[in-house]
């Protein structure tokens, strides 16, 4: 692709839409007032439609117990998800869009250190943070995603510019920060993501894999993302991650992955997905929970448990998903002892939970 074509803004797409729609939306928008291209927009501050709102959040699923957690710990967690989850809600109830909520709620997440995105995210085998992250929204299939991406602080607003302001849906590497920066967002040093749990992490790993100790690391598969219902009855779901601690080859899990780790569509629901991510890929496991719903007929709950606790189970692939369909509906699966999550539904009741019995 030309360089100066990466220069240049993408007009708007609408996948499928049919040659008429123009003309048939300034018809529309003559005889039914509030039809135009001001109410398709739905700026913040209109009235907010009947339509329900909900959020969905998580900080990444796997042998997560009450034994190995002490309770500052788990007292900075379950506030980190709670504040996410907050800010998320609020944007929904102004209003905004659940791009606008999922983005909310994911900045929050990579600025906090308990989790594996942003500023605490894993090492490479390099002792360095690489990032993905994705975003998609349900109502026009639009997606943007980065990965191995350094010094952005928020990963999660790479993928949003991707989407929003490129022809592409996936940028990696140093074109992926090259991107980033023409966007205006905010660099980091490397030390600044890097934080003394995960540099401990990696001499773990690297003194197992030398035979120096034995490998006594649990498995976490821990991701951040958050799913979103907004007031216009519209979809979104995001993803971000340090992928999987020393990490080597530029290794790329599933959070970036369209279909794998992220996926939204209004005609069936939004996801985004924490767990080994190879299997999320081989399987589509995002993609797939939307597809049960659409193709097999299931309902969201029914169709999430088939691939997290079935299929997933069956391959051997640990972890979990949130997932929201356009009515509101929640559903949160896992196949592991424990999953960092929140909710707030259409009942507007938060949830925050971590352990299997909760």
């Amino acid at each position: 692709m030309p360089a100066a074509f990466l220069t240049t803004p993408r007009p708007p797409r609408r996948p499928c839409a049919p040659l008429l729609a123009p003309a048939l939306a300034l018809l529309m928008s003559m005889l039914v007032p509030g039809s135009g291209a001001a109410a398709d927009a739905a700026p913040a501050g209109d009235a907010p439609a009947a339509s329900p709102v909900a959020i969905a959040i998580h900080g990444g699923a796997g042998t997560i117990s009450r034994e190995a957690m002490t309770p500052e710990r788990e007292a900075r967690i379950r506030a980190a998800l709670t504040e996410a989850a907050r800010a998320g809600h609020a944007v929904l109830r102004e209003g905004g869009t659940a791009l606008d909520a999922v983005t909310a709620a994911i900045t929050l997440l990579e600025d906090a250190p308990e989790f594996n995105a942003g500023r605490g995210a894993v090492l490479t085998s390099e002792g360095r943070v690489e990032m993905d992250a994705s975003l998609m929204t349900g109502h026009d299939l639009e997606a943007g995603a980065v990965a191995g991406v350094r010094g952005i602080r928020h990963p999660i607003l790479a993928a949003r510019a991707v989407l929003e302001d490129s022809p592409h849906v996936m940028l990696v590497g140093r074109g992926a920060e090259d991107w980033a920066r023409r966007a205006g967002l905010e660099f980091k040093d490397d030390d600044w993501f890097i934080t003394p749990f995960r540099s401990e992490q990696l001499e773990r790993l690297r003194s197992a894999e030398a035979g120096a100790a034995r490998q006594d690391e649990a498995p976490w598969y821990s991701t951040v993302g958050a799913v979103a219902l907004d007031a216009h009855g519209n979809l979104a779901a995001g993803t971000s991650t340090g992928g999987m601690s020393n990490k080597r080859f530029g290794r790329v899990g599933d959070s970036p992955i369209i279909g794998a780790g992220t996926y939204a569509d209004n005609a069936s629901c939004a996801v985004s997905a924490t767990g080994h991510g190879e299997f999320f890929i081989r399987h589509v496991v995002a993609y797939r929970i939307c597809a049960g719903m659409t193709l097999a007929g299931q309902g969201l709950a029914e169709s999430a448990d088939a691939v997290v606790n079935g299929l997933l189970t069956e391959v051997g692939g640990d972890g979990g998903v949130i997932a929201l369909d356009a009515r509101g509906r929640i559903a949160m699966p896992f196949n592991t002892p424990g999953m960092y999550r929140a909710r707030i539904g259409v009942d507007g009741r938060l949830d925050v939970a971590i352990y299997g019995d909760e």
